[in-house]
C-alpha cells in the first residue's frame, strides 16, 4: 500500500512537472433524451484518447480516484436512481499495481431524471483522474450541463 502511495505522489510530482495541465486525454459532451412528458435520460459520453484510460464509479482500495457525477440540485428536476455507466472493464493497472475497473476508448454513462419543468438546465460536475502506462494526471473537475426538454 505505501508503494502505491509513493507511486501515485512521483506521478503527480513528476506530471507538474512536465506541464502537464496542458493535456487533456478525455473529452466530455452531454445530451438528452426524453423517455416520457415527465421522464427522461442524461447521457453523459466520455472519449478517451488512445493509451489512455479513466476508472469507473467503482470504489477501489487500490488508490485511483473514481469517476464521480455531482448533479446541482434543483426543484424543477430529481434523479431516479444512481448513474451508470457503460465500458467499464476489470483490469490489471500498473500504476496501482492491482486489478481495477476501469474506462478505455468511450464510455457513456447514463442518469435517468423527473422533469417537473421542460427546459430546465442541468449542472454537472464531473471528478475523474485519468492514467497512461507511464503516468498518471491530477484529478480533474470538469463543468458540464444539458437542457431537458
Amino acid at each position: 500500500m505505501i508503494k502505491k502511495i509513493i507511486f501515485l505522489v512521483i506521478s503527480l510530482l513528476f506530471t507538474f512537472s512536465i506541464k502537464s495541465q496542458t493535456q487533456n486525454p478525455v473529452t466530455w459532451q452531454t445530451t438528452y433524451k426524453s423517455i416520457s412528458t415527465t421522464e427522461g435520460e442524461i447521457v453523459i459520453t466520455a472519449t478517451i484518447e488512445k493509451g489512455w484510460h479513466t476508472y469507473s464509479q467503482k470504489e477501489s482500495t487500490a488508490g485511483p480516484i473514481p469517476t464521480l457525477f455531482k448533479f446541482t440540485p434543483n426543484k424543477d428536476f430529481e434523479l431516479i436512481g444512481k448513474t451508470s455507466e457503460s465500458n467499464a472493464h476489470e483490469e490489471y493497472d500498473k500504476a496501482f499495481d492491482a486489478k481495477i475497473f476501469i474506462i478505455a476508448g468511450n464510455a457513456e454513462f447514463k442518469q435517468k431524471i423527473k422533469l417537473k419543468k421542460k427546459g430546465v438546465v442541468i449542472a454537472i460536475k464531473v471528478d475523474y483522474m485519468c492514467c497512461n502506462d507511464a503516468m498518471c494526471l491530477p484529478p480533474k473537475t470538469v463543468d458540464l450541463s444539458v437542457k431537458a426538454q
